[in-house]
């Protein structure tokens, strides 16, 4: 991954592990790796963890409280960046992930635990919107790609690793090993990333305070109780139609004071970017919910054979990423092309319903879902970052990441209701992800024009 840098031709190709950004760019990689295993690890672990507790009852809430942190992590931390700087708020992310690892792996009851997993949350939300600052203030912006695309390199190996190690760890040592020796390695890669910014002008002088952060606050914790509420009702189906209703209606009131001023009205630009990506990646998510069961249940696959689907769709994932990184495409095509590609995955994936139809025709269409989301994921973030003003990088990230969080919590919410309603019906649940996909592909124009291979036009409106 090379490139040369703006206004030092001179200087030649400059590589995204070049001795000016080896250390920063391997710190960032190791944090995003390590993050990306315990969301992939915890999954494994959790039924273990829940009988050994005492708390199945509990369950739902270990995975939606660290959503719901997340939420209100990433508008704080979003400001909080553009204000002092990423290194601040990334070091206390660090600090709060590392707490919450220490929380739920030494947890003596379910609660505690949950408690842990929040403040993991937190920690992993102020991790995430400070590294998009931070990319924006030390590299290049012709380098953009290229370090985004190795951010999803980076979630290549704990999706194909993770379950393993941690089902090793649960059956042969112990569950709480996952949570508490991570610590181990995040804390080094922490510091390596710190030693990485040593001498790099890295705050901004272009951003003030903002008076209404506390309100943004408010609005975040009432976006986590209305994703939660949208959750929880559509698992407990028609009992909890009150609370997947007054989800519904809470979210209505509290997300557009999230996102970017415009964005549901769909307004032409930036504002644009937190829906499309939403759509985007709620089709996906909320498709690999049913595609792993619907493997098993109707075609009798093991879960391991299931599970290799989605391994798959991962290294699809990547591979787009690269594919853009490269420059060989251009931006429209990479979004466009992208939510094309999650509509054509997905629709080929029902195919397998027909008992005719090989099973490896299910590992093509994850691999081409992949494809499609690995080229449009990181090309959404790269120009979030080049369309926004100075010191305003941090909360254009923190409202593309809300509004992606919340769109995947509806989308998974929506799609298992319809799959309830219709008795069970695979088709009719993976359809309304088709739709959500085929949004993302008409959208696509709204959020800006492309003017010239390679490049976009990004003015908001």
């Amino acid at each position: 991954m090379t490139t040369t840098v703006a206004g030092s031709a001179a200087a030649g190709p400059v590589s995204v592990v070049s001795p000016p950004y080896r250390a920063i760019s391997v710190g960032l990689v190791a944090l995003i790796t390590l993050t990306a295993f315990e969301a992939m690890a915890v999954a494994t672990a959790m039924p273990v963890v829940a009988r050994d507790l005492g708390g199945m009852h509990l369950y739902n809430l270990a995975f939606s409280a660290t959503l719901a942190a997340s939420v209100i992590a990433t508008v704080l931390g979003g400001r909080w960046s553009d204000v002092r700087g990423p290194l601040v708020p990334m070091a206390a992310g660090v600090s709060a992930f590392v707490t919450g690892l220490l929380l739920s792996g030494l947890a003596p009851t379910m609660e505690v635990f949950v408690a842990g997993r929040f403040v993991q949350g937190l920690g992993a939300g102020l991790i995430q919107v400070s590294l998009y600052v931070l990319v924006a203030r030390v590299y290049p912006a012709a380098m953009h790609p290229k370090v985004f695309a190795l951010f999803s390199a980076a979630w290549v190996v704990p999706s194909m690793v993770g379950p393993a190690i941690a089902g090793l760890v649960v059956e042969n040592v112990d569950w709480r090993w996952i949570f508490l020796g991570v610590p181990l390695i995040v804390i080094p890669a922490a510091l390596l990333l710190w030693r990485g910014t040593v001498g790099r002008q890295v705050r901004s002088s272009a951003a003030e305070p903002a008076p209404g952060l506390g309100r943004k606050l408010v609005w975040a914790v009432l976006t986590a109780v209305s994703a939660a509420l949208i959750q929880y009702g559509s698992a407990l189906q028609l009992a909890g139609l009150p609370l997947l209703l007054a989800g519904i209606v809470l979210l209505a009131v509290a997300l557009p004071r999230l996102l970017l001023p415009g964005s549901l009205k769909l307004a032409r630009g930036l504002p644009t970017a937190p829906v499309l990506r939403g759509l985007a990646f709620g089709a996906l998510t909320a498709a690999e919910v049913f595609v792993p069961l619907m493997l098993i249940s109707e075609r009798g696959l093991t879960p391991t054979g299931a599970g290799i689907v989605l391994t798959i769709g991962a290294l699809g994932w990547s591979a787009g990423s690269w594919i853009k990184g490269r420059g060989t495409i251009g931006n429209m095509t990479a979004i466009r092309g992208g939510a094309a590609m999650i509509a054509l995955g997905i629709s080929l994936v029902t195919l397998v319903l027909i008992d005719a139809v090989p099973i490896a025709v299910a590992y093509v269409a994850m691999a081409i879902a992949g494809l499609g989301i690995g080229a449009l994921h990181p090309t959404v973030s790269v120009l979030v970052l080049e369309m926004s003003r100075k010191g305003e990088e941090g909360q254009n990230s923190a409202a593309v990441g809300v509004g992606e969080s919340v769109f995947t919590v509806v989308a998974v919410a929506v799609s298992g209701a319809l799959f309830t309603a219709t008795a069970g019906s695979y088709l009719v649940g993976l359809a309304f992800t088709v739709v959500l996909a085929l949004l993302a592909f008409l959208l696509a124009p709204r959020f800006a024009q492309p003017t010239a291979a390679g490049t976009m036009e990004g003015s908001a409106s």
